[in-house]
């Protein structure tokens, strides 16, 4: 996609799909690109091609929909499953063409003990994306999990990135990536973001902030919070950096704000906060876009 317009790089925020288009309609004038819709673990029975019909008349030609995610256990939810699958039928239908969500975990399996089950379970929806010219983006938020202990997700590690995309082996798997997730394990976004941008599918716009003086004095087993997660322009990664990866690697998408989480920009200010995100992104992004002279 061309980038006259920052149109190979929407900027956008998460929306839920059950709220619908009234939703969209509250937020779109604060400059909103694209939306990702999100549901969790199931969408209880929406019909998703008459969903799609009011939000994209809601959106008409001053937004998009990057992506659509099903947010729960595929592992072990039958209904999320299948749910996930239908997600990928029906996301050309809300013009957009990845799907996000979970990997999901058997929580009672290391992670590499369960690549076999993770296969079983994702290579016919991995075949079925392919099926439907859609990619799946995994999320990559331990969920409380760890390597041993899974819970929700095994996709919170490069190195389980690896095992999934070399046992699936398609293209159409790939990532939801944020610099969040990385810090929060202590991995530098950005050495990670140059090396997997190839299979950066969607961004999720968070951020987060170390607190090192907490670190050096207490380590990371305590009861202290050693990492926050945090909206855009409020953490510690420098976005700019983030963008030209991105479009140094042919990058086209969006990068969605995951609002909800910042300790400081929340209840009253929450929209505050994603607006000043918003601003802060495109301006990453090199500010309002300027043609070239003839």
């Amino acid at each position: 996609m061309s980038r006259t317009g920052h149109q190979d790089i929407r900027i956008g925020t998460l929306a839920p799909l059950d709220r619908g288009a009234n939703y969209l309609k509250q937020i779109l004038p604060h400059g909103f690109e694209s939306f990702e819709l999100t549901a969790w673990a199931t969408t209880h029975g929406l019909d998703l091609k008459e969903a799609a019909k009011p939000i994209l008349d809601c959106l008409g030609d001053q937004a998009v929909i990057s992506s659509i995610g099903m947010y729960g256990n595929p592992m072990t939810d039958e209904t999320t499953r299948k749910e996930f699958g239908d997600f990928i039928r029906h996301a050309r239908d809300f013009g957009c063409n990845v799907v996000c969500g979970f990997a999901g975990a058997i929580e009672t399996k290391s992670v590499g003990d369960q690549i076999d089950d993770f296969v079983a379970v994702w290579k016919p929806l991995a075949q079925l994306a392919a099926d439907h010219g859609v990619r799946i983006a995994f999320e990559n938020c331990d969920m409380g999990g760890t390597w041993s202990a899974p819970k929700w997700n095994i996709a919170h590690s490069p190195r389980a990135w690896d095992m999934m995309f070399d046992a699936i082996g398609m293209d159409c798997i790939g990532l939801e990536w944020e610099p969040c997730h990385q810090m929060v394990s202590f991995v530098d976004p950005i050495a990670n973001l140059r090396q997997y941008a190839g299979r950066v599918y969607h961004v999720h716009g968070k951020d987060a902030t170390v607190n090192h003086d907490l670190i050096r004095r207490y380590g990371t087993r305590s009861d202290q919070t050693a990492v926050f997660h945090r909206t855009p322009g409020f953490g510690d990664t420098n976005w700019s950096d983030i963008i030209t990866i991105l479009r140094l690697n042919n990058f086209v998408g969006a990068i969605d704000i995951e609002g909800w989480h910042d300790p400081v920009y929340k209840e009253e200010l929450e929209m505050t906060g994603q607006v000043h995100a918003l601003n802060y992104l495109k301006a990453a992004r090199g500010g309002s876009y300027v043609p070239n002279p003839d």
